[in-house]
């Protein structure tokens, strides 16, 4: 069995209970650590969520995360569907990634359709229920939100000077129910078929984004294809009219504005990725509704590919194996994470979140993976 430890996230009461009885803990769908910070997220919010890592340790030896702090996203990006202020009339963004570069947090939402879930009220209520399909546009979002220290806090900021230059708060361009990503893919011959399909039926879907340089690399839960998994490759830039609005370069194949990356996981999916020096930290879980298994894998050297590839499983390496449970704790979000006096390690968050990391008040124990 992986042995590991706990580091315990602690959030404020009046942010954890969010919507119809709902827990923002029991649901985390990212996590990030910049400085002594924190940032998580549930997928079905529209805000960050920013805990201070605390110097002293529990009655058990324990790292704590505390000082919650929220960050609604509309204050910084403009939202295709705002809220009302009815937090039963909210439309998530689903985000399922974050990273972190150059000044800026970058965070990206699922991009991918959603089918109902089928609920109590007999067969054929239940069989209708299920043949819904619903497009979100506020999944449709890539972004980039400016960070400075202020105070000795880090905060994110709409704009903010550096160095004779202004950091501005950025997403990429819309486009009607979706933006120029999902533009650009409508007549890419591996993703163009699964556009239609939501995400959790082996449909497109986004659930993990690394940061290195310029690039971006966007790691997909779906499709599967054959057993390989896709990770998108992008260098974005900002629109000479609005710095407000991001755009795609040519950096694929014959003009193409991103490039693909296939990697053998043994079948499973992309749920998020982390970068450690020139590496690609993979978490890999399964693309439809299932358990598990659930594994981390190092791609050496992956974010300085010198072209599109097809990585063999032998390729890559294993580097730990996250437990799982039978209909809780999905790993949905890792990071590295550094604290002073020990070794970098791997921090892990979960989605349906099993009632024992539930701890008292309102903490949520994650989970702190040695790293070879």
């Amino acid at each position: 069995m992986t042995t590991h430890q706990h580091l315990l996230l602690e959030f404020q009461p009046e942010h954890n209970d969010f919507s119809k009885g709902k827990e923002l803990r029991d649901g985390l769908s990212v996590v990030l650590q910049i400085d002594d910070t924190l940032w998580v997220a549930n997928d079905e919010t529209i805000s960050l969520e920013r805990l201070s890592i605390a110097r002293e340790k529990d009655d058990e030896g324990r790292t704590c995360a505390r000082g919650h702090r929220q960050f609604p996203l509309n204050d910084y990006l403009r939202l295709p569907v705002p809220p009302t202020g009815d937090p039963c009339d909210l439309q998530e963004i689903d985000i399922e990634g974050l990273a972190y570069g150059d000044g800026y947090l970058w965070l990206v939402g699922s991009h991918s359709l959603k089918r109902k879930k089928p609920g109590s009220g007999g067969d054929a209520k239940a069989r209708k229920q299920l043949s819904k399909i619903v497009s979100e546009n506020n999944r449709y979002l890539l972004a980039r939100i400016p960070v400075a220290v202020e105070q000795g806090e880090v905060m994110l900021k709409k704009e903010v000077a550096h160095d004779g230059a202004t950091r501005t708060a950025a997403q990429l361009r819309a486009r009607g129910k979706g933006n120029d990503l999902m533009e650009e893919l409508r007549n890419d011959e591996h993703l163009a078929p699964f556009l239609a399909i939501p995400g959790k039926d082996n449909g497109f879907d986004i659930e993990g984004l690394a940061v290195s340089g310029k690039r971006l690399f966007v790691g997909l839960r779906g499709p599967v294809l054959r057993g390989w998994a896709v990770i998108l490759e992008l260098e974005l830039k900002e629109d000479k009219l609005d710095a407000s609005v991001l755009k795609l370069k040519r950096i694929g194949p014959d003009g193409r504005r991103y490039r693909k990356h296939f990697l053998d996981l043994g079948g499973l999916g992309i749920r998020d990725l982390c970068v450690q020096d020139d590496d690609l930290l993979i978490l890999a879980g399964p693309s439809m509704d299932l358990d598990g298994p659930v594994t981390v894998f190092r791609w050496t050297g992956g974010t300085r590919p010198d072209d599109e590839c097809m990585l063999e499983a032998d390729a890559l390496k294993r580097v730990v194996d996250v437990p799982f449970g039978q209909g809780v704790d999905h790993a949905e979000g890792i990071c590295l994470y550094s604290e002073a006096g020990r070794p970098p390690s791997l921090l892990v968050v979960y989605d349906a979140a099993a009632p024992g990391r539930q701890l008292h008040g309102c903490v949520m124990a994650a989970d702190l993976f040695a790293l070879a």
